[in-house]
């Protein structure tokens, strides 16, 4: 089993930052893959960006030269700097994970997620 707790988020005004993070533990062997998305009232939820192991990421279009995505591969933690946010980037954001775990069996795990409400 593999926990992903996620910390931050909470109610900002448009323009500013916020700064999400998120810690697995459990019987990890190897997290090949973690990142956020985010899912706002009546929308499928999105990717906001992911990081490899050897530090590879991807980002939503909506969240380019805005956001930047980090990792601690040893203590696999991920965080997720918010600047310049905008009314729109107000929704849950959910942390994920996808590795193996010390069976060698494949996992991916979603943590909770943690509110994130911009202000106009």
């Amino acid at each position: 089993q593999v926990q992903l707790v996620e910390s931050g988020g909470g109610l900002v005004q448009a323009g500013g930052s916020l700064r999400l993070s998120c810690a697995g533990s459990g019987s990890i062997f190897r997290v090949d893959r973690m990142g956020w998305y985010r899912q706002a009232p009546g929308k499928q939820r999105e990717l906001v960006a992911v990081i490899s192991s050897n530090g590879g990421t991807n980002y939503g279009d909506s969240v380019k030269d805005r956001f930047t995505i980090s990792r601690d591969n040893a203590k696999n933690t991920v965080t997720l700097q918010m600047n310049s946010l905008k009314p729109e980037d107000t929704a849950v954001y959910y942390c994920n994970a996808v590795g193996y775990n010390r069976d060698y069996v494949p996992f991916t795990y979603w943590g909770r997620g943690t509110q994130v409400t911009v202000s106009s």
